[in-house]
């Protein structure tokens, strides 16, 4: 039975999202953005981010800093799900949860379930595959759906390659931008396979959008040994990974200085490398890669999402 205080916590829940929702819908509807974020840590006493997909809801539980019991936890959840169903008119069964604990490594992409419940979600025109129950993410970081969009604006005739690609999205948003190649780079054959069914999904396949399975550095070396050369560069790097396949284990934040300018050394005359982190820890400079760098995370964070440090971007452009 729901305490009084939990009552009182889905009922804030429940009227934040409404009012949420409400303010973010014209938006939504006017960039054609169906995978949205409705709430995150609102309210300190209900550590929940909430984000919808289409016909269905994502409710998230952050790992709390202290112990609570497991029933009485999975309860208060329960609750705070039907509070979100009916803040949207939504039916209950539209919900899935997840706890966010804090992951290193290859955690965040490690299979959780094998329930299946995939969703085809439209953003800007294009369509992504995202699975809601069998990962802790579900395939799209919503987070960099502007950057995305810069993306794509850009690609027209370029050369674009995507590092540590995951499921293919700034690939999908290259190619729609008319890019002549969109090269993908992942560790994963699970995530290579996903990326290959985004792209196909929006009309892409071919030789002009190879996917290859490679540690990103040996890629990288491997590129720089055979003289390739791209007009546009994603680098989206995972904080921690230590993967079995990989060479070595990869840490941003003593690992960009090197990540980074082995990308820049692949540009082409005024190419542009995209480089971005969700870690906070990571001491940007300038320094260890010179050039005409931009930060530009402000114009990367969308208006859902009112945590300004969801993630850092800068741009780098090449000189002529």
């Amino acid at each position: 039975m729901p305490s009084d205080k939990d009552l009182r916590q889905a009922e804030y829940f429940r009227n934040r999202v409404a009012k949420n929702e409400k303010a973010l819908r014209r938006w939504a509807r006017a960039q054609g953005v169906e995978a949205l974020r409705l709430y995150d840590r609102d309210i300190p006493e209900v550590p929940l981010a909430l984000d919808r997909y289409g016909d269905a809801l994502l409710l998230a539980l952050y790992e709390r800093p202290y112990e609570k019991d497991e029933a009485l936890e999975a309860e208060w959840l329960e609750l705070m799900g039907q509070a979100a169903a009916g803040a949207l008119g939504m039916a209950p069964g539209s919900v899935f949860m997840k706890t966010r604990r804090h992951q290193r490594g290859s955690g965040q992409y490690e299979r959780l379930g094998s329930e299946g419940a995939e969703r085809v979600i439209l953003e800007g025109g294009l369509s992504f595959v995202v699975n809601l129950s069998d990962y802790l993410d579900t395939g799209l970081f919503l987070d960099h759906r502007p950057t995305r969009s810069m993306v794509r604006a850009e690609s027209a005739g370029k050369a674009v390659l995507n590092l540590f690609a995951y499921t293919g999205s700034f690939s999908v948003y290259a190619a729609a931008g008319g890019a002549a190649s969109v090269t993908s780079v992942d560790l994963s054959n699970t995530y290579l396979a996903w990326a290959t069914r985004n792209l196909a999904l929006n009309g892409f396949s071919g030789p002009s959008y190879p996917l290859v399975r490679s540690d990103v550095s040996a890629f990288l070396a491997g590129a720089a040994a055979s003289g390739k050369r791209w007009d546009l560069i994603v680098a989206d790097p995972p904080t921690f990974s230590n993967s079995k396949s990989a060479e070595k284990d990869f840490d941003v934040n003593e690992d960009w200085p090197s990540l980074v300018g082995a990308c820049a050394r692949l540009l082409s005359p005024k190419g542009r490398l995209y480089f971005s982190t969700n870690s906070r820890k990571l001491k940007w400079s300038a320094g260890p890669v010179p050039g005409a760098w931009e930060d530009i995370s402000a114009a990367t964070i969308p208006p859902d999402f009112r945590d300004a440090k969801s993630h850092r971007c800068w741009r780098l452009t090449a000189d002529a």
